[in-house]
């Protein structure tokens, strides 16, 4: 059954507690290897932080010595690891407030190592909260920049909603959705997590500015990249991986069929996590990447309730969906055949109705007093007639106007 992963598998090298040396020596890396690069994840398992360090900073070690990587390759590596301070990257997070965390570490989200060597080295983070903690009971919701009305609406509720219900809400920081349910969970005065393309200290996008600071404030700001870092478009890519990976299951509100939200749900499905979609107008671009989804795997949800359905543990139900309840619903039904034999318009005689509803005259006279006493009827004469309330009725259930 989908779910966040419970931990590394064999062979992926999680230290049992990363040293100082270890840890320095991947903060370095991280301004290093490019986020989801598996071939340095790769060589980072084979040798560990401080070997493969060593092997890209000295000029002694050649191809060979790591495997896949030619002499152009290398020598880019070597003029980062040159450039490199880690000590005085983490001296930067933490006038922050944050910190640098490892694997193997009590604070790393052990899902995470489903990326296999594509998992991060490591991860900067701002904020209090225990993110291992938050991380296993958390929820993506993602989606277009340049949203509707209706995305930025339905992603405000399910941000809030999950909220409400102790989920952690997590998403991008970015204009349009990502925004928006962010808001919703700090509005409801819960839990949200923004994972950046950028450095945990950079402000991006700019006019976020005042979010991100309160996200650090009330939840937390996390990232791939060290201290100072800039986005570009393949890190935005690569980000989206470690918000699939990161949580229970991804919502998509409104995507286009090229959309960077897209990557994320078919992220978390190669994962094994939950992907859901909000349907938005069948006429509208903006969900037509949604209702893509929808059409194979993916879950259509509505709302925070049965998002927590999806995701969460037995006994999380969403209320059951019905219609309104109709005063003719509740008529026996010798009563509710006799008050269909009734015509919309006109009155008609009681011998008339009898024969509609397969009665004898006696039983529908009984039946006429105790619908004219509820109201549905009204007597003319011999005759009688629907009420306008009942007609009213009769035309809401037949989805009339």
């Amino acid at each position: 059954m989908p779910g966040a992963g419970s931990g590394a598998g064999p062979g992926l090298g999680v230290e049992s507690g990363a040293g100082d040396e270890e840890r320095v020596a991947r903060a370095a890396l991280t301004r290093v290897i490019e986020p989801g690069d598996e071939c340095g994840g790769r060589w980072l398992r084979e040798f560990g932080a401080r070997e493969l360090l060593a092997r890209l900073a000295s000029p002694e070690y050649e191809e060979p010595a790591l495997p896949g990587a030619t002499a152009r390759r290398l020598a880019g590596y070597r003029m980062r690891v040159a450039a490199a301070d880690p000590d005085r990257d983490l001296a930067a997070v933490a006038a922050v407030g944050g910190r640098f965390i490892c694997p193997g570490e009590q604070e790393w989200p052990t899902q995470l190592d489903d990326l296999g060597d594509g998992r991060p080295i490591g991860l900067w983070v701002r904020g209090q909260a225990d993110l291992r903690k938050w991380a296993l009971r958390s929820v993506a919701v993602v989606g277009a920049r340049a949203c509707t009305p209706y995305g930025a609406h339905m992603a405000a509720s399910l941000g809030s909603g999950l909220a409400e219900r102790g989920w952690v809400v997590v998403s991008g920081a970015a204009f349009g959705v990502d925004g928006s349910a962010h808001r919703g969970a700090l509005a409801a005065g819960g839990a949200t997590v923004a994972v950046l393309a950028c450095g945990v200290d950079v402000v991006y996008p700019r006019g976020h500015a005042e979010l991100i600071g309160r996200i650090a404030e009330q939840g937390l700001v996390i990232g791939e990249l060290p201290p100072g870092d800039h986005p570009t478009p393949s890190r935005f890519i690569l980000r989206n991986r470690v918000i699939a990976a990161l949580t229970r299951g991804t919502v998509v509100v409104e995507a286009e069929y090229r959309s960077g939200s897209l990557v994320t749900a078919r992220s978390a499905q190669k994962l094994g996590r939950f992907t859901m979609g909000v349907p938005g107008p069948a006429t509208s671009g903006l969900s037509a990447g949604v209702h893509e989804l929808l059409r194979g795997e993916s879950v259509l949800v509505t709302d925070a309730s049965e998002v927590a359905e999806l995701v969460g543990d037995i006994g999380d139900l969403a209320p059951d969906r019905r219609g309104p309840v109709l005063p003719r619903d509740l008529l026996d039904p010798a009563s509710a055949r006799v008050l269909e034999a009734i015509p919309a318009r006109g009155a008609v005689a009681g011998d008339q109705v009898a024969r509609g509803a397969g009665t004898t005259a006696d039983e529908v006279l009984g039946r006429l007093y105790e619908l004219h006493s509820l109201g549905f009827v009204e007597r003319h004469g011999d005759r009688w007639q629907l009420t306008h309330s009942a007609i009213r009725s009769s035309n809401a259930r037949r989805g009339g106007t």
